[in-house]
């Protein structure tokens, strides 16, 4: 009965071992997978009538799927309301004069609010301070 006893204590820690292992090997996958989150980099410059006074040039990397506008907000002083961006460091659009920060992706000109433009590497992204006229 005593041999019976031991080698159930026996069978009994050696299944507890194989599954804390099998834990552990979870966590190193998890861990794994987390490593494998992709990165992109984007220049973001900042600019008042067409590049005439340069505000700011940055070189800034995120991950993948991140929009233009948590960029944006992470890295400047942003004011936006339903995902177009009003002011950039305190430069606020100004009705009267009719003045609006306009950016371009790329050289093109974007034809999204900067909430659902998602940044890709490489993108060259530049917003500038003009006249809408």
């Amino acid at each position: 009965m005593k041999k019976w006893n031991t080698l159930l204590t026996a069978m009994i820690l050696a299944v507890g071992m194989l599954a804390g292992c099998g834990t552990q090997e979870g966590s190193e996958t998890s861990a794994t997978q987390e490593e494998q989150v992709q990165e992109v980099t984007v220049q973001v410059q900042l600019s008042k009538n067409d590049g005439a006074e340069m505000i700011a040039e940055d070189e800034i990397t995120v991950e993948e799927g991140t929009t233009l506008m948590e960029v944006m907000e992470d890295n400047y002083e942003v004011e936006q309301s339903e995902g177009f961006i009003n002011s950039i460091e305190g430069i606020a659009g100004n009705q009267e004069e009719k003045m609006a920060w306009m950016y371009t992706i790329n050289g093109d000109e974007a034809m999204v609010g900067a909430n659902e433009y998602e940044v890709e590497d490489g993108d060259e992204i530049v917003f500038d301070y003009q006249s809408w006229e």
